[in-house]
């Protein structure tokens, strides 16, 4: 039975290299994969995969109004898919998580979405929340605060280094993220008083 796997995380915990390993697994065995990522942060229109190890892949580009079970059931019917991968999967819609279920359960192909769990403001993001709904296989991939401690929350810096607090959920600026275990946040947006 083909499944629905989210792997979630902060920032800079290596899902898109564990995604472009996963990928590269099944092409090196010959089996055909279809890989997305969100046209949030697409440059010129181009859907590229990369992590910050410098490795990098073509991916097709989706958006809120794309239904990705009629275009992976399209690519599918041209030349079978073993795999299809999603990353940046917080951007997701609610009914493009469905499709992609759908994708498992009708086409009997396993779905690889990797992405955020919570925003700057500790928030779900709405793909992120229905993938944790409904999805058959979760997996939280670890990364460090830098004291040492599991980081599970992401701050948003501005230009000047200050913890941002408020505004729009997906920023297209070159804002700075930084994880931090769940102490540290509440500390660096002022939520609560440092300790120190």
């Amino acid at each position: 039975m083909a499944k629905l796997y989210f792997s979630y995380s902060t920032m800079n915990a290596g899902k898109s290299t564990m995604l472009l390993q996963a990928s590269y697994n099944y092409q090196e065995r010959g089996m055909r994969t279809m890989m997305f990522t969100a046209a949030h942060y697409a440059e010129n229109g181009i859907g590229v995969i990369s992590s910050r190890l410098g490795v990098t892949a073509a991916a097709e580009l989706y958006r809120d109004e794309d239904n990705l079970f009629e275009r992976i059931a399209s690519a599918h019917g041209e030349n079978p898919l073993s795999c299809v991968f999603v990353d940046e999967a917080q951007f997701l819609t609610r009914e493009q998580v469905w499709q992609l279920a759908r994708v498992a359960d009708r086409l009997h192909l396993p779905v690889m979405c990797f992405g955020l769990r919570t925003d700057f403001q500790g928030k779900l993001f709405p793909g992120s929340a229905e993938l944790l709904a409904i999805a058959d296989t979760l997996r939280e991939i670890r990364t460090i605060c830098h004291c040492g401690s599991k980081a599970t929350m992401v701050v948003r810096h501005d230009s000047a280094g200050n913890a941002i607090v408020e505004g729009d959920q997906v920023s297209i600026e070159k804002s700075v993220y930084v994880s931090l275990c769940r102490k540290h946040w509440e500390e660096e947006t002022g939520r609560i008083a440092s300790d120190h």
